[in-house]
Parts: structure tokens; sequence; C-alpha cells
């Protein structure tokens, strides 16, 4: 298990709130489980960063779930 860093969570928060230019973009550790963030939009709970190490090279995956019945309710 790969361990998120308190200073990794700061550069993905700022590199997330640059791309998607928006400041309202948050991370948020997960309690006991160390190797992924909970990501926060103007407090809104959207998906989770999972934190890979593999070879020596350190990925980022980012997990949202889009429900069916939100996509009806936004039509």
């Amino acid at each position: 298990m790969a361990t998120i860093a308190p200073e990794e969570i700061s550069r993905l928060q700022a590199y997330l709130q640059k791309v998607f230019r928006h400041d309202g973009i948050a991370l948020k550790m997960r309690g006991k489980v160390s190797d992924s963030v909970e990501v926060i939009i103007n407090g809104e709970f959207i998906g989770v960063i999972y934190k890979d190490v593999d070879e020596g090279e350190t990925s980022y995956d980012f997990n949202m779930a889009i429900l069916d019945a939100d996509l009806k309710q936004s039509a």
C-alpha cells in the first residue's frame, strides 16, 4: 500500500484546482486508509484519488461514480 503524504495532498489539490480552474476543490484524508483521499467540491464528496507505486513510478487514479439517478435529475 502506498501512503499519500500531507505534502502530496497539497500538491494534488493545487494541481486539480489549476487544471479545473476551481478553487472549491479540496482533498481530505479518509480516516484509517492512507493510500487514498476524498475529493470534495464546494463541500460535496465527488470521488476518491488512489495512489499507486509500480516499479518506481508513482501515479494517482481519480475514481468518480456517476449514478444513473443523478443523470436523470440533470436532464
